[in-house]
């Protein structure tokens, strides 16, 4: 038996957490590989094409697998939850995520997508009967404080107000894609990857012919084939497996620290690759506001 399996097998936390890290790597990276490649490919085009192929790269996979015999038993309100499920989870939220990258810089876009653990957890109270912990209320004045503190003074470029918008849309899909994708494994009634695949299938389809329909396909270089390769092979695909497989180890609340450093990651490589920079003041923010969703998180991950 190699080094490497004995290393494995006598520290499965270190190696998950491990694991867990590289994939908040290479998500990060995402934001950096969507900005340069919407310099050559529309939004919704692009997006569409992204997880398209990724659907088509796990197809195989789940059609060669015992789970396809949840198929046949899956109701009419079932098929509906998990169209509608793709549709938030994907037409929209990866749709005006795409979109908002145009307007927005990765750096403030990336903050603002932190509201999504608040407004779950707000969210919660009426559609899954969960009440927010004290430790929760507490985060999400922090995390408020911190948005706060990046911000001031709020002063929002007329050009940047469609970018705002977006991510206001993208916040709101990707809370309630949240709040759904709960309630349907909540129900323990389909596994995660019938739910993902089919979920991922319809809603990537729809974003795809959205994005042809309206943006047209444009030419696109090798570059720009193998962003958009990458971006569904390597940071979906594989990403996503190697993140579901890492929860076999992990609790919810110790992936929520390790994805909470994806902010700090996203800066430092908006930074190095894009040219955008951060003053101490939004610095200071990033970290205040980093560190409340960072306590939403790790709680209700404790509680779950």
């Amino acid at each position: 038996m190699s080094q490497k399996s004995n290393f494995a097998k006598s520290n499965p936390q270190l190696t998950a957490i491990l694991q867990a890290f590289l994939v908040t790597i290479l998500w990060s990276t995402s934001w950096v590989l969507i900005k340069i490649g919407l310099e050559d490919i529309p939004a919704l085009t692009f997006a569409g094409l992204r997880y398209f192929l990724a659907f088509l790269v796990l197809l195989p996979f789940y059609l060669r697998s015992p789970r396809t015999i949840a198929l046949r038993s899956l109701s009419r309100r079932d098929w509906k939850i998990l169209a509608g499920l793709g549709l938030l989870n994907y037409t929209l939220t990866q749709g005006s995520q795409f979109l908002g990258l145009d307007y927005l810089p990765a750096i403030t876009f990336s903050l603002l997508l932190n509201f999504t653990a608040p407004l779950v957890a707000l969210l919660g109270i009426p559609l899954l009967k969960e009440r927010p912990t004290w430790l929760q209320w507490g985060g999400i004045s922090v995390f408020l404080i911190g948005v706060l503190v990046y911000f001031y003074p709020v002063v929002i470029p007329a050009a940047m107000l469609l970018g705002y918008a977006i991510a206001g849309v993208h916040i709101l899909s990707t809370s309630l894609s949240s709040v759904v994708g709960r309630y349907v494994n909540r129900e323990k009634s389909l596994d995660a990857l019938t739910v993902t695949v089919i979920s991922m299938g319809i809603g990537s389809v729809i974003l795809l012919l959205t994005g042809l329909t309206t943006e047209g396909l444009p030419q696109l270089s090798m570059a720009n084939w193998f962003n958009v390769i990458w971006l569904a092979v390597v940071n979906t695909a594989i990403a996503f497996t190697l993140f579901n497989h890492t929860l076999r180890t992990l609790s919810a609340a110790q992936s929520s620290i390790i994805n909470n450093t994806m902010l700090i990651q996203i800066a430092i490589l908006a930074w190095l690759f894009l040219g955008e920079t951060i003053n101490l003041q939004e610095g200071v923010g990033l970290a205040i506001a980093a560190a409340g969703a960072l306590l939403v998180n790790i709680r209700s991950g404790g509680r779950k």
